[in-house]
């Protein structure tokens, strides 16, 4: 039996925040105590992480990547993206099903999951994704296994789009029995290709990356995210919509905490705005397109007010030399998952939101939306998933610290006043102030025990 004491930091979990030590039997909590005085000398520890000045997290639960395996790994792949993912403090991952081939078939699922279990450094699941054929299918899951499904309501990577109305009754009726939530990407396809043929008219066959948010338009999200909310209401089927990025759509859920709809911002869409497509250009092109100033600032707001559930990443690595370009040639999508952290932790400074609702977005409310077991809480019996972060003296993201795959990040020249220091999952002190475990490997994740 391994023991691990975390000792003296402060411990923030289900809204409360404590100076204190936690102890750690091989992969679980076995101990959380008020009290920072030293270990007593009978008890007897494999290893001690002086926390002192530090803060003790849950570790972060992303429900929305992109890691391209298989099939697209020149971007991407588990082991990569897991790597970058331990860095950032974020101990479990639920993957979207548009990959190549795509998730749509009990085959692909288990190719998934025998591909999470041989290369992921955390903890590993995989939506499954909806077509216009496969609803039949769905009994077939074993819903202790997946988070949900995964249905693209716009066209984006991928070529998965359902638009047909019998089969988005089909869908959302069969998760409803099933008791299977659906994720949704809400974009209006008809409506962008409309946009996209009025502004290549206008300004060329590649029009300039600063039209991209009027292309994938508001308007699109707006009558897409409406259409979900009536076919969730009509079947009563449990919707998630994924990565809102306008205030509008905001507004769609009158209630906040409302149960049946629940809604996901991304990390794109709470640090840029439209100002910088300027500097940053088709690096932070992504689908639905990052908005304006004010969409953003709604959407900071929202952290608090109860009508944001989660923050995720869309996690979405390209090349960078697909990344150039403007609206029509440039891939949609950036890598976000090794900073997200950090980055929330930057919000919560300029005043947006506290430590423990950072927690209680990316680690709690992820773990009870799905049901992820003994996951999300630092608590007595459950797995020790655990980051541990430090604020630091001012850094600045350079290419030489990026663990994605693709090499590069939006954000490089960013610079941050906090540090992950430490990662554990499962037990396993997997990254330690910039050494990282190579042969770590995370575990499934199981839901609705």
């Amino acid at each position: 039996m391994k023991r691990i004491l975390i000792q003296g930091g402060t411990i923030i979990n289900e809204g409360y925040s404590f100076v204190g030590n936690l102890v750690i039997e091989d992969d679980k909590i076995v101990s959380l105590q008020q009290d920072k005085s030293v270990k007593k000398p009978d008890e007897v520890y494999d290893e001690v992480i002086d926390a002192t000045g530090c803060f003790v997290l849950p570790g972060v639960i992303d429900d929305h990547v992109h890691f391209r395996e298989p099939g697209l790994t020149d971007k991407a792949d588990i082991e990569s993206e897991t790597r970058a993912a331990a860095y950032g403090g974020v101990t479990s991952f639920m993957e979207m099903p548009n990959t190549n081939p795509p998730t749509t078939s009990i085959e692909a699922l288990e190719y998934k999951w025998q591909r999470g279990a041989l290369s992921s450094h955390i903890n590993y699941s995989f939506f499954f994704g909806a077509s216009n054929k496969n609803y039949p299918v769905f009994s077939q899951l074993n819903r202790h296994l997946i988070p949900g499904i995964k249905l693209f309501m716009g066209a984006s990577t991928g070529n998965m789009l359902v638009d047909k109305e019998d089969q988005l009754n089909n869908i959302f009726r069969t998760a409803h029995d099933l008791d299977l939530p659906i994720m949704t990407h809400c974009e209006d396809s008809k409506i962008i290709s409309e946009n996209m043929e009025l502004y290549k008219k206008k300004y060329g066959e590649d029009p300039a990356i600063e039209y991209h948010y009027q292309i994938r338009s508001r308007e699109a999200c707006v009558a897409s995210s409406l259409l979900a909310i009536s076919l969730a209401r009509r079947y009563h089927t449990h919707l998630h919509i994924a990565h809102i990025s306008t205030a509008d759509e905001l507004n769609l859920v009158p209630q906040p905490n409302n149960e049946l709809i629940t809604l996901e911002a991304c990390m794109a869409h709470l640090w840029f705005d439209s100002n910088d497509y300027t500097s940053k250009k088709a690096l932070i092109k992504c689908n639905p397109s990052v908005k304006t100033y004010n969409d953003k600032l709604a959407l900071r707001q929202a952290l608090t007010n109860g009508k944001v559930y989660v923050v995720g990443t869309d996690h979405a690595p390209h090349l960078l030399s697909q990344k150039q370009g403007g609206c029509y040639k440039a891939a949609s999508g950036m890598p976000m998952i090794q900073f997200s952290l950090i980055m929330m932790l930057t919000l919560m400074d300029k005043g947006y939101l506290s430590m423990t609702k950072v927690v209680e977005l990316m680690s709690h409310n992820p773990a009870k939306l799905f049901h992820v077991a003994k996951r999300g809480f630092l608590r007595e019996g459950y797995k020790a998933d655990i980051a541990i972060v430090r604020r630091t003296t001012p850094w600045q993201v350079t290419k030489d610290i990026i663990q994605s795959k693709c090499g590069w990040s939006p954000l490089e020249g960013t610079t941050f006043n906090w540090q992950v220091e430490h990662t554990i999952c499962n037990g396993h002190h997997i990254y330690n102030k910039g050494i990282f475990d190579d042969e770590s490997r995370g575990e499934q994740l199981f839901f609705r025990e």
